[in-house]
């Protein structure tokens, strides 16, 4: 019978060949780790997209609104600060090439940690800027970099740290916006005074860099031929260990 045939086939090719479904110690060690969600909230998702987009590590960023009540929330909603969202960014990363605190490395040196109150010409509880957790690992990490910062700064930083809510992703239009509209997009971030704001922060010399693995998030090509000063006002390096300030 047909079916004998085929049970018997099965038999003897797992009798020689093993089970291809059977995973064995050597090849579960190999696995790589799981794709990570990073969420941050710093003003306009537009202005938000670049910098991580150029970061090794990151595979996705999806421009979108989270923290509030409001279910599939429009833009509209969002923008006249009626749906109790802000506009956000949700990233994710490949853990195996980047960490955690190096996306927020990134997110400080594109926000105005100071102000509470929005972000650069986009005003409203909707534009402030927020660090959404994920996990208790990622609230501990942010907590441990606000607390840094605050210190660097000498003020008191107004980012908010909060469980991730649910995402909405915003639409198609606002996704890759500079990409579609560069110049629009370029008139609209120098008239905010986006890049302005973050020289007087942050240094004129800060602008988003590819981090990779074994690399200082913090340093540009030049900063690290120059002894690795960062933009956040502090010298450090990789050692065997890991990172290490210095």
């Amino acid at each position: 019978m047909t079916i004998s045939r085929l049970a018997l086939a099965a038999a003897l090719t797992a009798a020689l060949f093993g089970n291809p479904t059977s995973s064995t110690p050597n090849a579960a060690a190999k696995q790589t780790p799981s794709p990570a969600t990073a969420t941050f909230a710093g003003g306009c998702f537009w202005c938000m997209e670049p910098p991580f987009d150029v970061v090794d590590g990151v595979t996705s960023t999806v421009s979108g609104y989270t923290g509030g009540k409001t279910q599939k929330p429009t833009y509209q909603q969002v923008s006249e600060g009626r749906s109790g969202h802000v506009e956000a960014l949700q990233i994710t990363f490949d853990p195996a090439k980047i960490r955690f605190e190096q996306l927020i490395d990134v997110f400080w040196r594109n926000v105005d940690p100071v102000d509470g109150g929005g972000q650069f010409c986009d005003r409203g509880p909707q534009y402030r800027p927020v660090i959404f957790y994920h996990s208790a690992e990622q609230q501990r990490l942010a907590e441990a970099s606000k607390q840094h910062v605050a210190a660097q700064l000498g003020r008191a930083v107004a980012v908010e740290i909060v469980a991730a809510a649910p995402f909405y992703p915003a639409e198609a239009y606002h996704q890759d916006y500079y990409k579609k509209n560069p110049v629009r997009y370029k008139f609209y971030k120098w008239n905010c005074g986006r890049d302005q704001r973050l020289a007087q922060i942050w240094g004129k010399n800060c602008r988003p860099m590819k981090a990779r693995a074994n690399e200082c998030t913090e340093c540009t090509n030049v900063d690290r031929a120059r002894g690795c000063h960062g933009c956040m006002l502090r010298e450090h390096k990789w050692a065997a260990g890991g990172h290490q300030t210095i």
